[in-house]
This record gives C-alpha cells, structure tokens and sequence, in this order.
C-alpha cells in the first residue's frame, strides 16, 4: 500500500539516465497485468535518446515536460492479435499502473501522458518514432528520476463520500 499512496506524476526530473535493469524491471511489472482472455495485446518502444525525445515534446501539447525525461515508453497495441478487441484499452491501463507502481517503488518517477484515443496524438506518436501500422500508440510515459524533492509523499485521496454500499 505504500507504493501506491506516494505514486503520483512527475513532470521534472534530474539529468541521470536509467540503467536497464530498472528499465528492464518497470517492463516485467506492466507484463505482469491482468489481460481479457490473456490476449496480452502490449508491446512496448523504449526511446532513451535524448534528442528523439526532445523533438517529440516540441510536436506536442499535453506532453512538453517529457523533454526532461532520461527515457520514455511508449505502450503499443498490437492491433493485428486481438482476441477481444473492445478490451484492449484497460489491458493496456493496467500494465501501465503496473509500470507507474513499480517505477514508484524503485524511487524513479513518471507521468502518464495519455495518447489513445485522440487520433492527433496517436498520428505524432506513430510519424516521430515511425511505428508501423500494425502497432496503435496508446500512451506515452516518461520515466525518471524526480528533481523534486517532495516527489514521493503521500497525498490522501481517499473520500467516503463517494463509497455506496448495496445501492445508490
């Protein structure tokens, strides 16, 4: 419970790369989510390079701060082996809760920046890292460590008022 209640998103992060077995780490955590009938439909574009990241945070408007980010992911759909089609976005959303979690609990930050299902963002996605057909850009997460030093508190979230028990 720990982890969970000081995740949040960090958007500034120091200049220190991340070494592969963290990257390596967040990947077998995003793995490891439940999927609809086990259709696994993930793959995953791990981009480092520094200036490939920095052009793709100028072409965008809901991800600038990635420009700071030592690495990025980006979580793929691979369209072409979908057992249950209507299911893959919350196959996709829980391996990368999965991701931000364990990212969390290795003292490494990381924001979600959502992707699917605005085809402009999917489209800048897709010609920046040119990513084939086949492959449906469904978000982009930056990682890394947080130059913010209150980066891992936690915040309360939690609100009675909106629990029901039996009926609403």
């Amino acid at each position: 419970m720990e982890t969970i209640q000081i995740r949040r998103s960090i958007r500034k992060y120091i200049n220190k790369p991340l070494d592969k077995k963290a990257i390596t780490s967040i990947l077998q955590a995003a793995m490891q989510a439940p999927s609809a009938r086990n259709q696994q439909p993930w793959h995953f574009l791990v981009v480092q390079d520094q200036e490939k990241i920095k052009e793709y945070a100028k072409q965008t408007t809901n991800a600038r701060f990635l420009e700071t980010a030592p690495c990025i992911i980006i979580f793929l759909t691979d369209k072409e082996n979908l057992k249950t089609e209507a299911m893959y976005p919350q196959d996709l959303s829980a391996a990368i809760e999965n991701a931000l979690l364990q990212a969390a609990s290795l003292k490494i930050g990381s924001c979600w920046c959502g992707t699917y299902p605005n085809p402009e963002r999917m489209n800048i996605v897709s010609k920046e890292f040119q990513i084939p057909s086949r492959f449906e850009p469904f978000a982009v997460v930056g990682f890394g460590y947080p130059s913010e030093e209150e980066a891992f508190h936690h915040v309360d979230r939690f609100d009675e008022s909106r629990i029901y028990y039996e009926k609403i």
